[in-house]
């Protein structure tokens, strides 16, 4: 792994919006020199797209996700269809793999009619994305990076599992929720002062919605993206399909998923596979290793896999634009 400081990038990436006097008296060191490693960090790229987590399902929001095969040729082309991309309303993140799929996008919709018609405006848009497999991703578990926490780290995190998505039962929204939201998600590190002005309110009143919708579990968190291949770490998804499925053998499977350092993220899905394994760690032996308990721990319940490397995230995000309409003032 190259040479920065583990735990300093695992609290910023775990809460984008951490305090820097929390962070210093965590890591027993200066703020001054917190706050320049943290610009280096983002000046590396090592930290970056820093995204607030929304749980989309309170506004009725579906999440799809589209895997595509054989989309360009090279890095120009690339780079152009990643540009035309990028602004979609309905798109909510997009990430490149290498192996079977080369780019993946994830759309929130309404409904599955408005994600056809999105994907079909994309297919005219980028003609070589012809050829690509739809999940629905049912819910997604979040889990901190422990991984880059050495064995003897006195870090104490208490945050642990996020979820997203699932059955929710669906909230109505005023014009200030909205502002606060929009513009937390146009800048998810916007202080306080600037995001009451922003949002056109006193900054008590913007206080009190934030921590409302933080209390209502809507908004459940704050991180940035890792640029893995910067900091020498290694990340497969890894695919499964599951047969003879039971609640407790199920249960056990996310269990073992939550207790494992290197595992950081698991959809559950609707679609060719029912689940997707985000894996990361220093070691490919270590991915290894325990992409082969999960196989002979759970081999009653796994049908097939796959495994693929996941590359980079050139946006990340869990709402789409859309709902915030012209003026911001919600769907």
């Amino acid at each position: 792994m190259a040479k920065f400081d583990r735990e300093l990038v695992f609290l910023c990436s775990e809460n984008a919006r951490t305090k820097m006097r929390y962070m210093s008296n965590m890591l027993k060191k200066s703020p001054q020199r917190l706050k320049y490693s943290l610009k280096t960090l983002e000046k590396e790229g090592i930290i970056k797209n820093a995204h607030c987590i929304f749980d989309y399902s309170y506004l009725g929001i579906m999440l799809f996700r589209v895997y595509f095969k054989g989309g360009y040729i090279g890095e120009k082309d690339k780079a152009e269809i990643i540009k035309k991309l990028i602004d979609n309303p309905y798109i909510v993140s997009i990430y490149e793999l290498s192996g079977e799929f080369d780019l993946a996008l994830e759309l929130g919709a309404p409904n599955p009619s408005r994600f056809n018609k999105e994907l079909k405006k994309i297919a005219n848009l980028v003609p070589t994305l012809n050829n690509y497999k739809i999940l629905l991703n049912v819910v997604t578990h979040l889990y901190p990076r422990y991984y880059l926490l050495e064995g003897s780290s006195e870090i104490t995190y208490l945050e642990g599992e996020k979820i997203i998505g699932g059955d929710r039962a669906i909230e109505n929204f005023n014009k200030n929720e909205f502002n606060i939201m929009k513009n937390l998600m146009i800048n998810p590190k916007i202080r306080l002062t600037t995001l009451a002005k922003q949002s056109r309110l006193n900054i008590k009143t913007a206080i009190s919605i934030l921590k409302n919708l933080q209390n209502k579990k809507i908004i459940k968190g704050f991180k940035y993206v890792l640029d893995t291949n910067k900091l020498g770490v290694n990340k497969f998804r890894l695919f499964l399909k599951l047969h003879n499925i039971s609640g407790e053998k199920e249960d056990a499977l996310m269990d073992f998923m939550l207790k494992a350092r290197e595992i950081v993220l698991v959809n559950k899905t609707v679609g060719d596979w029912d689940l997707e394994v985000d894996i990361e760690s220093v070691d490919k032996i270590r991915i290894r290793y325990l992409i082969t308990q999960i196989r002979e721990n759970f081999k009653d319940l796994i049908e097939t896999f796959n495994i693929i490397e996941f590359y980079t995230y050139y946006k990340r995000s869990y709402l789409p634009m859309y709902v915030f309409g012209q003026e911001g003032e919600g769907i």
